[in-house]
């Protein structure tokens, strides 16, 4: 189960233009954002190491951001 809550995933998809969201709806975008959260999250680290430092900043997350969803 993942551990994003379930309500900010219904208003996701609300926001997105659903009309209803199930449970079950809810908690597969939560599943999947966490893996894809995770992904971003590691490239981050990687970046940031690169970079000779131990805190992840904003243009790591962005810099994972581009390189993991290939904007």
């Amino acid at each position: 189960m993942p551990k994003i809550k379930v309500a900010p995933m219904h208003e996701l998809i609300k926001r997105a233009g659903a009309e209803r969201v199930s449970k079950e709806g809810a908690l597969a975008l939560g599943k999947v954002l966490e893996e894809i959260g995770l992904k971003i999250a590691k490239e981050a680290i990687d970046w940031a190491h690169h970079a000779g430092r131990k805190t992840v900043k904003a243009e790591d997350i962005e810099m994972a951001v581009e390189k993991i969803l290939k904007r």
